[in-house]
């Protein structure tokens, strides 16, 4: 057996709010042969559903309904209590960025976990009721290392590998993966709050590869690609959704699975999170099923908008264009198309931007993103037609330089308007003097007596002042 945890969870993933019940699904792993212990949930036992197995593992998912009179579950003797009532005040975390590229797992678990730490004495002192997880929850660019079809990926693609080679590939990228999701979910900090606040999860690049969807089509569409994304994408829901693939029509709004977004309603509350990897080309941000999720989705009372990568950004026409003049600058090319703002999705960026508008209509919408391990606030509009962008991210990825920081902050002051009327600006978060904190981070959102506000809060400089949604 190998030397990652063997035993984690119970990890709580959000399924639905019912009038007077709150439905989650818990995920346990334990030694594959052991059966886990006893789970009792609304005074009645809860069997467990066997989900998959890998490197002596076996995970396990128990469906649970958790009255509002009574919102607490046991297992294996161990009793935790759940926010089952989201219709009044409620406090919910958004957080992003849950690693790095390189040596992620060899890391410090006090330093690396400093932040899942500081969430979880919030959530100690003053319960959240939910947690958005807004992509990069592992970082997964180490893992085709080690093997002689994948080594060198993407760039050296091998050529026409045999079926007994791709299936030995496979066992080494599940292994792989199954190492980074234990590993990173059995942190100290992320699995006590994940036991108690169940969480939503969209994914980004680095869940399956750094750049995926923006690196070459040679590469991702190799039988090399195409496995890593299978593998990928079978961890990611079993992980971050507690799910396998006959389950994805009730948990997404595409029911072949073609995209992952998905679209829950809570009291006052619209949550959506498009998918906006699985489809993910050079030329496209979204194929037609992502697409169909955006049109039929209808603003409520109020919307947060997941987006993995900022949909509010600066101008990046000029970087961009500078950097494919440049040879020795033209392998970060992935970068900058994984963005919204790359002259590649321009017309998709105005596309979403234009949607988002439209569910504006019938109430705020606050779009809540990641990706780039810096804090920032961005404005869309103004009076009826404005809309929120908060950036939160990284929550245990360090920060960039402050330099880095600042430059970005310049790059933003030359505005931004992709559609009339409407510019976009990028502001500096409440208490902060420039437009990028350079910081760990993570996001607080409160509803106190019906109004949203914003809470970031950074490792150095501690909490902003609330700022109102």
């Amino acid at each position: 057996m190998s030397s990652f945890p063997d035993r984690i969870g119970p990890i709580l993933y959000f399924r639905a709010a019912e009038a007077d019940a709150l439905r989650v699904a818990a995920l346990v792993v334990r030694p594959e042969g052991e059966t886990p212990g006893e789970m009792l949930a609304g005074g009645m036992g809860v069997a467990p559903l066997p989900l998959a197995a890998c490197e002596g593992r076996q995970l396990w998912r128990y469906d649970l309904t958790l009255p509002q009179d009574a919102p607490h579950y046991s297992f294996e003797g161990s009793e935790r209590r759940v926010q089952a009532d989201l219709s009044g005040d409620l406090r919910i975390a958004f957080v992003s960025c849950n690693g790095e590229e390189h040596g992620d797992l060899g890391r410090d678990a006090e330093e690396r976990n400093a932040m899942w730490q500081r969430l979880l004495g919030q959530h100690r002192a003053s319960a959240f009721g939910l947690m958005l997880m807004g992509g990069d929850q592992i970082y997964a660019d180490e893992a085709t290392d080690g093997h002689p079809l994948s080594d060198d990926w993407p760039d050296d693609i091998p050529e026409s590998p045999t079926p007994a080679q791709l299936a030995d590939l496979e066992r080494h990228l599940r292994a792989r993966f199954f190492e980074r999701y234990l590993s990173t979910f059995s942190a100290p900090g992320f699995s006590e709050v994940s036991a108690e606040v169940p969480a939503l999860c969209v994914w980004d690049d680095h869940d399956i590869c750094d750049g995926w969807g923006s690196l070459h089509r040679d590469a991702t569409r190799s039988a090399v690609g195409q496995l890593l994304f299978r593998v990928a994408r079978e961890t990611y829901l079993l992980f971050q959704h507690a799910a396998r693939e006959e389950d994805v029509p009730q948990l997404f709004l595409d029911p072949e699975g073609r995209s992952l977004s998905w679209r829950h309603e809570l009291p006052g509350l619209t949550l959506f999170g498009p998918d906006l990897r699985s489809e993910r080309g050079r030329r496209q941000v979204m194929g037609a099923p992502g697409w169909q999720g955006v049109t039929q989705t209808e603003g409520g009372p109020h919307t947060f908008l997941v987006s993995s990568v900022p949909l509010l950004g600066p101008r990046l026409s000029l970087i961009e264009g500078l950097m494919m003049a440049i040879p020795k600058m033209q392998k970060y090319e992935d970068d900058l198309r994984d963005q919204w703002q790359s002259r590649a999705h321009r017309d998709e960026w105005r596309r979403m931007l234009s949607e988002v508008l439209r569910m504006r209509r019938t109430g705020p919408v606050t779009v809540l993103s990641g990706e780039i391990h810096l804090a920032t606030r961005a404005e869309m509009g103004a009076g009826e037609h404005l809309i929120h962008q908060l950036v939160a991210s990284g929550i245990s990825h360090r920060a960039p330089p402050r330099a880095y920081a600042l430059g970005l902050g310049t790059l933003a002051g030359l505005g931004e308007a992709p559609l009339p009327e409407h510019p976009i600006r990028i502001r500096p978060l409440p208490g902060q003097s420039t437009r990028y904190a350079a910081e760990r981070n993570y996001l607080r959102l409160e509803r106190r007596s019906g109004q949203w506000r914003a809470i970031w809060e950074l490792e150095d400089s501690g909490p902003t002042p609330a700022m109102a949604l």
